[in-house]
C-alpha cells in the first residue's frame, strides 16, 4: 500500500491500524535544536481523541504519545522522530458482522477490490484514527512555527452556519464548547442538533474555517506547487472530507474583477482579501484562510441495504461506537495538516535563502 507519507522536506510517514496494537509515525527533515512542549502535544491529542464529549464516538482512548527517537533532553536532534499511540479499548467484535459484508460509503468494497484482503475491525487503514498521527506532527509543525498563529473552527453543522465574519470571532472561545465554535449562541444550536440527530440513529456534516495569520510573504512555489494547491491537497486527504476552498472560494466566481480584486495599499497589503493571503501560489502576507466541507459519518445507526462479498442484496445496521458529526474532532486535524504544509514551505523557503 503506497500513499502513506505526506510532504516533502519536513515529511510525515504514518502506520497502523485502528484495532491494531497500534499506530504511529516517523518525522523526518525536522531541524535540530528545537525546543519541543510535550505537553502541548498531548494537549493537541487531547483535542482529538475520542470520548472527549457527549456528542462524539464514546470509544475510550488516552491518546498518550510515546517517542522513541529525535528528541533529548526535550530538543530534537535532527534525526527522524519516532512515535506510537497505543490502542487500549478496541472493541473489535463490534465488526464481525461487516467481515463479509460492505458498509455503504466506506473504503470496505474499493479495499477489498484493490487489495484483495482488508483488516475489517474499525475499517482498520481507512479509519479515521490514523488522523491521531497527524495531529502530533502537527503539534511539533507548529512549534516550528511559533510566530504563525493556526485557528480552526466549527463554522457550520448541516443547515446551521455560523454568519459572522471571521475577523468579528473570539477564538479563544473556540475551546469553551464541545462543538468548538467561538460563537456561544451558534454553538448550543449545534450541539442540540447533534444530540437530535444521534437520537435518530443518523449522522450529519459540517464545515470547518481555518485561519492562518502572520504568515510572511513567500511561502509557495508558482505552477504545480503552488501553497493553496498543496493546502488543498492536504485537507482532502482528511477523512470525510468532501470540499476545499480558499479566500473567495466559489463565491468569487460571481463576481466581475473590478470586484473582485485586492487593491493595494503602500506598504503591499491589501484593502481587501478576497485572494485569501494567497498570490499566484505564494503567500503576500494577508490571514490566509479557508473551507473545508465535511460529509455526514458513513456508519448510521439505522437499517440500510448493501452488498455482500458474494454479490448478494443483504440488510445491515451500524454497530459500536461512532461520531454523529465529525467537526468537532476534526478541527485540531485541519489545523495540523495546515501546519505541516507551511512547515514544508517554511524549510523551503530557509534553504532558498542560504
Amino acid at each position: 500500500m503506497a500513499g502513506n507519507t505526506f510532504g516533502s522536506l519536513f515529511k510525515l510517514t504514518t502506520f497502523g491500524e485502528s484495532h491494531g496494537a497500534a499506530i504511529g509515525g516517523v518525522i523526518d527533515g525536522c531541524p535540530a535544536g528545537l525546543e519541543l512542549d510535550l505537553h502541548m502535544i498531548q494537549k493537541e491529542m487531547n483535542r482529538r481523541k475520542p470520548g472527549q464529549s457527549a456528542i462524539v464516538t464514546q470509544r475510550k482512548e488516552p491518546d498518550s504519545v510515546v517517542f522513541y527517537s529525535g528528541i533529548f533532553e526535550g530538543k530534537t536532534t535532527g534525526v527522524p522522530i519516532g512515535f506510537a499511540i497505543h490502542n487500549t479499548n478496541q472493541k473489535s467484535h463490534d465488526y464481525s458482522h461487516i467481515k463479509e459484508t460492505y458498509r455503504p460509503s466506506h473504503a470496505d468494497y474499493v479495499y477489498d477490490q484493490k487489495y484483495g484482503h482488508r483488516d475489517y475491525r474499525g475499517g482498520g487503514r481507512s479509519s479515521a484514527r490514523e488522523t491521531a498521527c497527524r495531529v502530533v506532527a502537527g503539534a511539533i509543525a507548529k512549534q516550528l512555527l511559533a510566530d504563525i498563529k493556526i485557528n480552526a473552527f466549527v463554522s457550520s453543522v448541516g443547515e446551521i452556519t455560523l454568519d459572522k465574519n471571521y475577523q468579528e470571532l473570539d477564538f479563544s472561545l473556540t475551546e469553551s464548547n464541545p462543538v468548538r465554535c467561538p460563537d456561544p449562541a451558534k454553538a448550543a444550536a449545534m450541539e442540540e442538533k447533534i444530540r437530535q440527530i444521534r437520537k435518530e440513529g443518523d449522522t450529519i456534516g459540517g464545515t470547518i474555517m481555518c485561519v492562518i495569520q502572520n504568515v510572511p510573504v513567500g511561502l509557495g512555489e508558482p505552477v504545480f506547487d503552488k501553497l493553496h494547491a498543496e493546502l488543498g491537497k492536504a485537507m482532502l486527504s482528511i477523512n470525510a472530507v468532501k470540499g476545499f476552498e480558499y479566500g473567495s472560494g466559489f463565491e468569487g466566481a460571481k463576481m466581475k474583477g473590478s470586484e473582485h480584486n485586492d487593491i493595494f495599499n503602500a506598504d503591499g497589503t491589501t484593502k481587501t482579501n478576497l485572494s485569501g493571503g494567497i498570490q499566484g501560489g505564494i503567500s503576500n502576507g494577508m490571514d490566509i484562510y479557508f473551507n473545508v466541507a465535511f460529509k455526514p459519518v458513513a456508519t448510521i445507526m439505522q437499517k440500510q441495504d448493501t452488498i455482500n462479498k458474494d454479490g448478494n442484496i443483504v440488510e445491515m445496521q451500524g454497530k459500536g461506537r461512532h461520531d454523529p458529526c465529525v467537526v468537532p474532532r476534526a478541527v485540531p486535524i485541519v489545523e495540523a495538516m495546515a501546519a505541516l504544509v507551511l512547515a514544508d514551505y517554511y524549510l523551503l523557503n530557509r534553504t532558498i535563502q542560504k
